[in-house]
């Protein structure tokens, strides 16, 4: 997973963010871009179906842990 992580990293690692959607613009780009998000997109699946985690349920827990967070920093 590490590794399809960091060939997708490497596409984008020296642009801009204006840069990076443009990118996607180029057809060879696009592709190589789904293929790899695919490949992490796998592993991570397959990793929550072999340690039986609801990946709906952690990321619902994850986005209201971190909206409590942003809420708290608010305060201070």
């Amino acid at each position: 997973m590490a590794a399809d992580g960091g060939e997708l990293l490497h596409i984008f690692q020296w642009l801009t963010p204006a840069e990076s959607t443009a990118a996607m613009g180029d057809p060879v780009r696009s592709a190589r871009v789904r293929e790899e998000m695919a490949d992490v997109f796998a592993h991570l699946l397959r990793m929550a179906d072999v340690l039986d985690l609801d990946v709906e349920q952690a990321l619902a827990d994850k986005i209201e842990g971190d909206a409590r967070t942003s809420t708290h920093k608010l305060r201070r």
